[in-house]
């Protein structure tokens, strides 16, 4: 009868509506499209590079807070298998006992063997709350993991991208260093041959010294990029340290960039799903909170076996058993029990907002990510439009000095500026790409690639088979 009459109190969660635009800002560039987002492997295809590739399957194969985030799953996990088997009986006990008295002279042994068991039976839907409680913390756990496999991939590419952007940089500087130098050496000569004073070779050294100085800033920037690589691949930057040494241009990128539409994000980024699995489990608090307002029934009984001879242990004369049934009910509570009741209802709303609140940042930041990466495009055109003018410029500047036609502060200024206007460009062709990695980790790009599979399941071999060492010790006890 009791079984027949559970019902579970509380709200029944509905999953609640976000607000989302129907379209994108910049949806008329031509360098952007609604179609579906490209591969999850994202990185591929929009740069094509080798080692990016490599360096990103070593770091999904090694990061230690990926790794962190499937343990997380795996406690989840133990979480809802402790709420699931708190829905049968509680309390299954196997207890014996042997005793021996003396009083006066007479000697009494007492000898019992039972088996008790307990069941607070669900009929509030009391424990039911807590399996829909924790089943929901599993779903934003792996959630959280798929957010973690979304930031690592972006990561890497960044920080790879911002390495390659810092190398391309301390080759122009190398270069400007190579053309001042000669810029120097005719100063140098026109000064030995009494054409010039000393302030022009003066000026060459000054503009010498001070882009030379810029090159130990630029190694020290090269160094951190990979020790923060290092760092995501889960190596030490001594193991990593070859990586520094190699030298390679910005990888081209591919202009086009398909988002697909607002909606989508609702399904592809997981910081918004695990915000809703959070909704989802703090529902069901509210109604486990309710059940405490009502009173608790519990079923439950024992049987065994009593002698004062061990060897009647066992005989019928020995038998003895017990059942019961009642109930407990917190009253001269009410106030305290509401109160938790109205707790984890303010919870609720709290996470309510903080959803409709991710979901909002989710499409900022893609609009912010799509008109960066526009805007870096543009700046690059003009860029290279004024670095190829500096250049022609120091060209023709050197030829007028060398002629007396222009003094030597004409050619300062255009080698500054050249030195200037190169490294502009380096830097802006690093953002461009840095700036594209932005639009997919806001897009929620890369989480696919756990094809469904259990995040624990992808944890390193090694860490699963210490943990079933560590358990095998209990195992004739848990069975």
């Amino acid at each position: 009868m009791l079984l027949t009459a559970c019902t579970s109190l509380g709200p029944d969660y509905e999953q609640p509506e976000a607000t989302v635009e129907s379209n994108w800002i910049d949806t008329e560039s031509p360098l952007v499209n609604t179609q579906p987002s490209l591969d999850p492997r994202w990185w591929q295809q929009a740069f094509e590079d080798p080692i990016l590739n490599e360096l990103t399957a070593t770091a999904l194969q090694q990061n230690l807070t990926l790794r962190s985030a499937g343990l997380r799953v795996l406690q989840s996990q133990q979480q809802l298998a402790i709420a699931i088997g708190n829905q049968y009986p509680q309390q299954q006990q196997i207890n014996a006992n042997a005793t021996r008295e003396q009083e006066n002279s007479s000697r009494f042994n007492d000898y019992d063997v039972g088996f008790n068991l307990a069941w607070e039976v669900d009929f509030w839907g009391r424990f039911s709350r807590q399996v829909e409680s924790a089943s929901a913390e599993l779903d934003a756990s792996v959630a959280n993991y798929d957010d973690a496999m979304v930031s690592l991939v972006a990561q890497v590419a960044q920080s790879y991208l911002v390495m390659r952007t810092f190398q391309n940089r301390l080759r122009i500087a190398r270069q400007n260093i190579v053309l001042q130098e000669e810029s120097l050496r005719i100063a140098q000569a026109k000064l030995d041959a009494g054409d010039t004073s000393e302030l022009d070779a003066d000026q060459a050294e000054s503009l010498l010294h001070n882009t030379r100085a810029a090159i130990p800033a630029l190694e020290t920037s090269i160094q951190q990029s990979k020790n923060a690589l290092a760092l995501l691949l889960g190596e030490s930057p001594q193991q990593f340290n070859a990586l520094a040494r190699t030298m390679g241009g910005i990888p081209e990128v591919k202009a086009n960039v398909a988002l697909g539409m607002p909606q989508d994000l609702l399904r592809q980024r997981p910081d918004v799903r695990a915000a809703e699995r959070q909704l989802a489990a703090q529902s069901a608090q509210i109604g486990f909170a309710i059940t405490e307002l009502y009173p608790h029934f519990s079923i439950g009984g024992s049987i065994g076996t009593n002698a004062m001879e061990s060897d009647d242990l066992f005989s019928n004369e020995g038998e003895v058993w017990s059942i019961f049934g009642g109930f407990q009910w917190n009253v001269l509570n009410y106030g305290r029990l509401e109160s938790n009741v109205r707790l984890q209802d303010a919870v609720f709303q709290q996470l309510l907002e903080d959803y409709r609140f991710t979901v909002l940042q989710a499409q900022v930041d893609v609009e912010n990510a799509i008109v960066a990466y526009l805007k870096s495009h543009e700046q690059v055109v003009a860029y290279r439009a004024a670095a190829a003018a500096s250049q022609r410029a120091v060209n023709i500047a050197t030829y007028q000095y060398q002629n007396g036609l222009v003094t030597y502060n004409t050619v300062i200024t255009t080698l500054n500026t050249l030195r200037q206007q190169q490294d502009v460009l380096a830097t802006t062709e690093g953002s461009v790409t840095t700036n594209l990695v932005q639009v997919y980790k806001a897009l929620g790009g890369g989480w696919q690639l756990r094809d469904n599979r259990n995040p624990v399941d992808l944890l390193p071999a090694s860490t699963r088979k210490t943990m079933i060492e560590r358990t095998d010790a209990w195992e004739g006890v848990l069975e």
